[in-house]
């Protein structure tokens, strides 16, 4: 399956986490950002997991705050 993923600064470690998990268990993941834990803002990341859900980029999606 292939699985959207993104989150901001403050769920950058357990989106880290989850990304390995998911890649072992054999899905595609894409990762939407952030790529570290310098503060960003939420809404941004969240709307392009979205996006990639609603235009079938992904089948399902995952977002982290």
């Amino acid at each position: 399956m292939k699985i959207a993923i993104a989150s901001d600064h403050g769920g950058f470690n357990l989106k880290e986490n989850i990304i390995k998990y998911l890649e072992a268990e054999g899905h595609e993941v894409s990762d939407l950002g952030t790529y570290s834990e310098e503060s960003v803002d939420y809404p941004i990341y969240g709307k392009s997991c979205a996006k990639a859900v609603a235009s079938h980029q992904a089948e399902r999606g995952i977002v982290v705050c």
